[in-house]
């Protein structure tokens, strides 16, 4: 229809006004048509970026009921999309019925205006659970009443399942880092944590809790003759049973190789640790079958006690490691308390291993000599080397101080080379003299038999010190021999067959097996002082030492009393046998110089 207010006069006019409105109007449907391209390509570009973020827009007309959900949405949730819109009910239904009231909360709260965001698992088409994270929010009206719902939603499956990962390897490495690896106890960081919450709460609560500390008594010797893999199949089964020994509220630890430490809460009694302490070394005592090996353990316990002893963490672990090796000195198997004397004894005992590293190299350590005498003739047949340290604030130290210590350190081995090669060069200086000092007696520890290098250093210091082989003896104790027989008899079997003697020192204090004595190259047995005190006076002691005699006749092994003090004892040992003596009846341990001058008088 041509508007009322327009005129033409001519047809020309009117055709040229078609022509006009012509133009307009294809002009118009370019601009419309550039423009629907626009709108195409951004929507194109939006769809794009939701599937490269892996989320979907959505909308929802709270008025007319319409959604509109993007074609990232649809894709999300594996659902079709034709262009035509989706219902909200067609989404909502996919979130599983665990978090449907999430959905409806959400709503509920939306009236405020402010974004939500919440997450949700969704059962996509195809019937796998996803995870989403949903963030929407409520749009209003002129008349401020809710018109519509606008929102995204995330597909956050893969950063769920690799938090979920992630937390459970932040658990194991946390459960590494506090624990020990082979029996799953808590270590030693986890042990001190706890002590230190431990005595916290006792100190609220103002009670008692002890320390107890765990040491397996010659575990090494299952390492080394059944090999590590018996020893931590072994640790595992003790640190199984010791948990059956401690309540819920109690804690058990491991501290490393065969130490184990339990923190016993809310005793009525200090004293009553030692029930506990009791109750460990019965089932540690226990037979244990390990692949076919039956073997029997005890330990040593040392136990510390809040407040009596300290309200430190770890002055109580130090104090119940200072009672445990109490334990062992008294022949283990047992628990001990600690006392402040062990503070003491201990202070002592690190003072002593200090001095002990420095004392050869300032040469504090020289070699006294004891004669052996063969009271039949009186003629001199040895001397055994004993050590004795000088040192510079103490004096004279006596062995029985620095030997254990020693032995403990592994020290004794750097101090027995030392006595050896100091020893083997005054002989061969004696002998080039003319003197005739007999053979050289040497004590053998342990530690220096099981050492590796033990017979390349002994053949070398022969030869460094031109000593001749056929005048050493060894003489290795009897309880350090049946530590371990098997092996000493192998190695023993090496040092006889290069022509030395060896004699068993202390016998019968360390109740070897007869078996074990007839398998051993043994020469000689030495009679311990202990048996000899009191003879001829005590009727078992003369029982005992007249036994040991007939026995080394019996094997025809050598025979030797030490610790001969008086006339009364060297006569009774003559009278049943027994030549060859030493002790103060004949002499004391002689520094070099006295015993060379010792060598030259004659024997009264």
């Amino acid at each position: 229809m041509i508007a009322n207010n327009t005129h033409f006069t001519t047809v020309d006019d009117f055709q040229k006004y078609l022509e006009e409105k012509n133009n307009e109007l294809r002009k118009e449907n370019e601009r419309l048509e550039k423009f629907s391209k626009e709108i195409l390509a951004r929507e194109e570009s939006l769809n794009l970026a939701q599937e490269i973020g892996h989320f979907g827009s959505w909308e929802v007309n709270l008025k007319t009921g319409n959604s509109l959900f993007s074609k990232e949405s649809h894709r999300m949730y594996k659902l079709d999309f034709d262009g035509a819109n989706s219902t909200l009910e067609t989404f909502i239904e996919r979130v599983i019925d665990e978090d449907k009231p999430i959905v409806l909360k959400a709503l509920h709260e939306s009236t405020d205006g402010k974004i939500k965001s919440i997450e949700l698992r969704v059962r996509r088409a195809d019937d796998v659970v996803i995870h989403v994270l949903l963030n929407g929010k409520m749009i209003f009206d002129d008349d401020g009443l809710p018109s519509k719902i606008i929102g995204t939603t995330f597909d956050i499956t893969e950063l769920v399942v690799t938090k979920r990962e992630l937390k459970e390897k932040t658990k194991q490495l946390d459960f590494q880092v506090y624990h020990d690896h082979l029996t799953k106890l808590p270590n030693r960081t986890l042990f001190n944590d706890r002590l230190e919450q431990s005595i916290a709460n006792s100190s609220r609560t103002d009670q008692i809790l002890a320390v107890l500390f765990i040491d397996l008594d010659n575990f090494k010797q299952i390492n080394d003759t059944l090999g590590h893999n018996i020893g931590d199949k072994v640790l595992q089964l003790i640190s199984k049973r010791l948990s059956t020994c401690i309540r819920l509220d109690d804690s058990l630890s491991r501290l490393g190789g065969d130490e184990f430490t339990v923190i016993i809460h809310n005793l009525k009694t200090p004293e009553s640790a030692a029930d506990v302490a009791q109750k460990i070394l019965d089932i540690i005592n226990s037979k244990l079958i390990v692949d076919n090996n039956e073997l029997y353990l005890s330990a040593s316990i040392g136990i510390s006690v809040y407040p009596k002893d300290s309200s430190n963490a770890n002055d109580l672990l130090k104090f119940a490691d200072s009672a445990m090796y109490k334990a062992k000195e008294k022949d283990k198997n047992n628990y001990q308390f600690y006392s402040s004397d062990m503070t003491q004894l201990a202070f002592e005992k690190v003072l002593m291993q200090t001095s002990l590293h420095t004392a050869i190299m300032k040469k504090e350590f020289i070699v006294y000599y004891q004669p052996q005498i063969n009271a039949k003739n009186n003629t001199v047949i040895g001397m055994e080397a004993l050590v004795r340290w000088q040192h510079p604030t103490m004096g004279i130290v006596s062995p029985a101080k620095f030997i254990p210590i020693a032995e403990e350190s592994g020290f004794i081995i750097t101090l027995d080379n030392f006595v050896m090669k100091q020893a083997m060069s005054d002989f061969v200086n004696w002998y080039n003299k003319g003197l005739n000092p007999g053979t050289l007696s040497l004590n053998l520890s342990i530690k220096q038999l099981n050492n590796d290098y033990f017979i390349n250093f002994l053949k070398h210091t022969i030869k460094e010190t031109g000593f001749n082989i056929q005048w050493l003896e060894f003489e290795i104790t009897e309880t350090q021999m049946m530590q371990d027989p098997l092996s000493s008899i192998e190695k023993l079997n090496t040092i006889s067959s290069m022509g030395i003697t060896i004699a068993i020192d202390d016998f019968g204090t360390g109740y070897s097996s007869l078996t074990y004595l007839k398998r051993l190259p043994v020469d000689k047995l030495k009679i311990d002082k202990s048996f000899i005190d009191e003879i001829p006076h005590d009727e078992e002691d003369c029982t005992i030492s007249k036994a040991i005699i007939a026995l080394a006749r019996s094997l025809n092994l050598k025979i030797i009393a030490e610790g001969v003090e008086h006339k009364e004892q060297k006569e009774f040992l003559l009278e049943h046998g027994c030549e060859l003596i030493q002790g103060y009846y004949y002499s004391r341990p002689l520094p070099k110089d006295e015993a060379e001058i010792y060598l030259k008088m004659p024997i009264v």
